[in-house]
């Protein structure tokens, strides 16, 4: 870059957001609404997404996001029947600088012939795309290369479906450290009185406060 070259200003657009979503997929075609919230659960408690095959050309094991605006992942979200949606309203959201860090990169839509024209570390970036007939692109799919990410409140949102949702979560957080204060010999008076030792961590995005109705 020389001296009289300047970086440019993000660009705003509405159809394409700074951050990306990884959503929970039905990991079974008759996914419960709440299976679906155990597998975000186990997520939170863990701290880290688990990369996959499924999908993907070549075995290779991503973690995937969409640069989709929340907005337009709630649209198709609350009419899965009609987009035959494969995912359900719990997810992780991370800026999309963090994940590029991270070696996160947009995937590549192309024809299933043109697979083999990718080098080798790129291959795990194809999509096959073959209108009308195979047609993701609507995914804005990213991917990065990993057996798991690490995730850290500082660098990630949760997205749920309702704020039912979110008491739960925070409820269970409060009976599981009031549990550790026992077990630990620490509990006494006015220490824990029906309140989480620390507060919830986690910043979550409610689809309902958008006005996004999502059907259980």
């Amino acid at each position: 870059m020389t001296s009289t070259d300047k970086i440019k200003p993000y660009m705003l657009r509405d159809d394409v957001s700074r951050n990306l979503v990884h959503l929970v997929r039905d990991p079974r075609s008759n996914c419960e609404y709440n299976t679906a919230g155990k597998v975000l659960r186990e997520i939170l408690n863990t701290r880290k997404l688990l990369g996959g095959t499924g999908k993907i050309k070549g075995g290779f094991r991503c973690v995937c996001f969409s640069e989709a605006p929340i907005s337009k992942l709630g649209q198709v979200l609350a009419l899965p029947g009609i987009h035959g949606m494969r995912y359900k309203p719990f997810g992780i959201m991370v800026s999309k600088q963090w994940l590029y860090e991270k070696g996160g990169r947009p995937v590549i839509y192309q024809a299933d012939n043109e697979y083999d024209l990718l080098h080798n570390d790129l291959k795990y970036r194809h999509v096959t795309y073959e209108p009308p007939i195979v047609d993701f692109s609507w995914e804005r799919e990213w991917r990065v290369r990993t057996d798991e990410l690490q995730l850290h409140p500082a660098n990630a949102t949760v997205l749920v479906a309702n704020r039912d949702f979110v008491e739960s979560i925070k409820q269970e957080d409060s009976d599981k450290k009031a549990k550790n204060a026992q077990l630990m010999g620490m509990m006494s008076a006015g220490v824990f009185a029906g309140k989480s030792v620390t507060p919830l961590e986690w910043h979550f995005i409610v689809l309902e406060d958008l006005g996004i109705t999502i059907p259980e």
